[in-house]
C-alpha cells in the first residue's frame, strides 16, 4: 500500500489544529489536518460562540424584566425558534470557510478521526500516512455517565441546536455548561432542575460568590438537587424519569429532556495511542515545557486535549503558536502559561481571575481579603441588579491583587481589567491612581480594592 507522507500531520481543527496547520503551511511545510466532524472545531460550532448568541436575547429579557415600571412598559417575549436561527447565521458558514482557507494554504484535509499505527504513521479514510511531526489538538468531548440507560442523555451539542425548549429539563452535572444552560433555558420559559453529586455547584469558583449565584437562581425557579448519585435513566411515554439516590434513599423525577453536563475529557480514546507510545493520562496526553509528548518526540499536543492545558479557548491559542514554533524551529520555545481568567456566563456573570481564597491563604502569610455583596452600589441600582458581589485578595507585603473573583452584570468584561493588571504586577495604588471613565462598571473596581 502506498504510504502518504507529510512534514506535519494535525489532528483537530478546532482554534489549536488550525493555527499550527496554518503556521507550518506559511512556512513551506507540507501539511495534512484531520477531523471527524465539521471543520472549525467545538467553540465556533457548537460551543462558546454559539452559546453567547443564544445568551444575547435572555439578557435583554433580563435587563426589561429589571428595569420594568421604571420606564419599561413590557417585557418582551423570547422566540427561541428564531433565535436558533440568528444563531445560525453565525454557525453555519464556519466548516466552509475554515477548509477553503486552509485549501488556499496548501493543507490537505481529512474527513475522518486517524489512528496511530506506530510512532510516525497513521491510518485514515482507508490511506496510510507517515509525518515527521504529528500534532494531537483533539480537544474535549462529554464525559460518559456510568448509569443504566445513559443513551438516554443528551449533551451540549443538542440543547445548542434543538428547535424548541421543552417544559421541563434536568440537567446532572452542576458545572458552568450546566449553570450557563440552566439560565437560558429558564428564561425561555422551561422549568429547570439540576442534580449533582457534589455539595455544591461550580466547583472552582469562589465558594461564597456561588451560594449567592445558587440564591439568585432559585428565585428564577431552577431547582438544585445536591449529594444526589443518578443511577438510572428510564424512557417513559413522553417522558424520562431519572432516578437517583440521597443518603442511599431512592427517588425520582421527571423531564422532557435530560442533559449530561457532568464535564469533559480529553478526546482521545479512539486515537490508538498506545501504538504510537505516546504517554497520556485522564488529563489528557502528556507533555513537556515544549508542548511535546514526553514518550514519542515525534509527537506534540495543544489545546483542551493536553495535560497542560485549561479547558479555554484563548490559551488553546497560545499553546498552538508554541507547538508551531518548535515544530518550525526546533524546541526553544517554552509554554509559560500567563494569567487566565475565567467566566460563567450566567445572568449574572460569575468570573474568576488568580488564586482561590483557599489557595492564597496556604500561600500568603499576610492576606487582604475584600469581600462585599454591593446591590446598592450605584452600577447595580441604576439598572435593578439584585445581585452585585466581589472577593479581592491583595497581599498586605506588596499590595499586589493574587485573585479577583466577582458576581454581577458585566462580570465577564471587568474581570479583564483585573486580569491585566495581575499580569502588570500593578498594586492596588497604582490602579487607584488611574483614571477610569465615569460611571462605568470599570470604575468600580477602584472601590473594591
Amino acid at each position: 500500500m502506498k504510504i502518504i507522507e507529510f512534514d506535519v500531520f494535525v489532528i483537530g481543527s478546532g482554534v489549536a489544529g488550525q493555527l499550527v496547520a496554518k503556521s507550518c503551511a506559511k512556512a513551506n511545510l507540507k501539511v495534512a489536518i484531520a477531523d471527524n466532524r465539521e471543520y472549525g472545531g467545538t467553540c465556533a460550532n457548537r460551543g462558546c460562540d454559539a452559546k453567547k448568541v443564544l445568551l444575547g436575547p435572555t439578557e435583554v429579557y433580563q435587563h426589561a424584566l429589571n428595569l420594568k415600571g421604571k420606564g419599561i412598559t413590557s417585557v418582551p417575549n423570547l422566540d427561541w425558534e428564531k433565535l436558533q436561527n440568528f444563531k445560525r447565521t453565525f454557525t453555519d458558514r464556519v466548516p466552509l470557510e475554515t477548509e477553503k482557507i486552509l485549501e488556499k494554504l496548501g493543507v490537505k484535509r481529512y474527513h475522518q478521526s486517524p489512528v496511530f499505527i506506530d510512532k510516525n504513521t497513521l491510518s485514515v479514510e482507508g490511506k496510510t500516512v507517515k509525518a515527521k511531526k504529528i500534532v494531537i489538538a483533539t480537544g474535549q468531548i462529554p464525559r460518559t455517565l456510568k448509569v443504566l440507560g445513559n443513551n438516554l442523555l443528551k449533551t451540549s451539542d443538542y440543547f445548542l441546536k434543538m428547535k424548541q425548549i421543552p417544559d421541563e429539563i434536568v440537567f446532572i452535572g452542576a458545572g458552568y455548561i450546566a449553570m450557563e444552560f440552566a439560565h437560558i433555558a429558564a428564561r425561555n420559559g422551561s422549568k429547570v432542575t439540576i442534580l449533582d453529586h457534589g455539595s455544591r455547584a461550580l466547583n472552582g469558583f469562589d465558594p461564597d460568590l456561588v451560594s449567592e449565584l445558587i440564591s439568585e437562581s432559585e428565585k428564577m425557579g431552577i431547582q438544585f438537587i445536591f449529594n444526589a448519585k443518578v443511577t438510572e435513566i428510564e424512557k417513559l411515554r413522553t417522558n424520562y424519569r431519572i432516578i437517583y439516590k440521597i443518603k442511599n434513599e431512592e427517588t425520582s423525577l421527571k423531564a422532557k429532556l435530560v442533559f449530561n453536563t457532568a464535564g469533559r475529557v480529553p478526546a482521545i480514546a479512539n486515537l490508538h495511542l498506545e501504538k504510537g507510545d505516546i504517554d497520556y493520562s485522564i488529563k489528557g496526553v502528556s507533555v513537556n515545557k515544549y508542548l511535546q509528548n514526553t514518550s514519542n518526540p515525534n509527537v506534540y499536543a495543544c489545546g483542551d486535549v493536553s495535560d497542560h492545558s485549561l479547558p479555554l479557548t484563548p490559551l488553546s491559542g497560545i499553546e498552538a503558536k508554541v507547538v508551531a514554533e518548535n515544530i518550525l524551529h526546533g524546541n526553544k520555545k517554552q509554554i509559560e502559561t500567563p494569567i487566565v481568567p475565567s467566566v460563567v456566563f450566567s445572568l449574572p456573570n460569575l468570573a474568576t481571575v488568580g488564586l482561590s481564597e483557599e489557595e492564597a491563604t496556604t500561600r500568603y502569610k499576610d492576606l487582604i481579603v475584600n469581600y462585599q455583596s454591593v446591590p446598592n452600589w450605584y452600577n447595580a441600582k441604576r439598572i435593578k441588579a439584585s445581585v452585585y458581589a466581589y472577593k479581592i485578595l491583595v497581599n498586605k507585603r506588596n499590595n499586589h491583587i493574587v485573585g479577583a473573583h466577582i458576581l454581577g452584570p458585566h462580570a465577564a468584561e471587568t474581570i479583564n481589567l483585573f486580569s491585566m493588571a495581575m499580569h502588570q504586577k500593578m498594586t492596588t495604588n497604582d490602579i487607584k491612581n488611574m483614571i477610569f471613565t465615569y460611571p462605568s462598571w470599570g470604575s468600580d473596581i477602584k472601590s473594591m480594592i
